[in-house]
């Protein structure tokens, strides 16, 4: 398997005085194999972004395991390990405001990944230049120029460019349309499907849109309280929701996939 998610909990202690635990995610278990996209929907404080750190190795499990590549990820130890995964694997969030840090110009946030990772000899410039060229940035109008000289939806392709220089494995997509005005998203989503069917770069897409789930996902998960309630198709959890939540949700989605009914 390509990514298989294991028994995964997460809880929180907080408080001073009085402690008190909070499960964040609960026996989490799925897996997504590779060129499949899949998306987890739930609403916010479901557990989507705790899951999606826990992968990305920003948050330690409590419990469970998380095997990429036959491989523990929270056993990976030394720095080539590391840069082995996460060449391979990649992260792009919510809030494209807050992605980069504003004192850093497009250039240097671009080339710090081959200094991260440790491609010194790479070609940069024509990589860079390419990858800007594939999400839809013209070069002469981004390079030079600092994050906050851009749009929302610049921002946002900025950080695919970002992913998309290693051409990763596997990109988790935590709420990436959710902060862009609606003309941008479409263009947006259809640069993970380009990810996907050019290099076969599976996709986590976290969303708490199921109508948006819906039209870009091979697998829709439904998560709820930290667990995951269900799982199927798009045609099945749309059609045929079975768990109460997900009608809930389901309830929410215009049917303008349907046609209208003959009059």
């Amino acid at each position: 398997m390509f990514l298989e998610v294991r028994n995964l909990t997460k809880i929180f202690t907080v408080g001073f005085l009085r402690r008190k635990e909070i499960v964040a995610v609960k026996g989490l278990s799925f897996n997504i194999r590779e060129g499949e996209f899949i998306s987890l929907v739930g609403e916010s404080g479901s557990g989507k972004t705790t899951t999606a750190k826990m992968i990305l190795r920003l948050l330690r499990p409590t419990s469970g395991s998380i095997i990429f590549k036959n491989r523990d990820v929270w056993s990976l130890r030394t720095l080539n390990d590391l840069r082995w995964y996460w060449r391979q694997v990649h992260g792009i969030f919510q809030d494209p405001f807050a992605s980069f840090n504003p004192l850093y110009k497009v250039d240097r946030v671009l080339y710090q990944v081959f200094a991260l990772l440790g491609d010194k000899d790479a070609d940069k410039e024509s990589l860079v230049k390419e990858a800007l060229e594939e999400v839809g940035l013209r070069p002469e109008e981004v390079l030079g120029r600092y994050p906050h000289e851009l749009s929302g939806g610049q921002r946002q392709r900025l950080m695919i460019a970002r992913c998309y220089l290693l051409k990763p494995k596997l990109v988790l997509a935590d709420e990436p349309v959710s902060m862009i005005d609606a003309s941008t998203r479409a263009g947006v989503l259809q640069l993970f499907s380009k990810l996907r069917d050019e290099y076969k770069t599976s996709v986590i897409f976290i969303t708490h849109d199921l109508g948006l789930a819906y039209y870009v996902s091979d697998r829709i998960l439904i998560m709820y309280k930290g667990s995951i309630v269900e799982e199927g198709s798009p045609e099945e959890i749309m059609e045929h929701p079975q768990h109460p939540y997900t009608k809930r949700l389901r309830e929410d989605v215009p049917l303008l996939y349907r046609k209208w009914p003959d009059f």
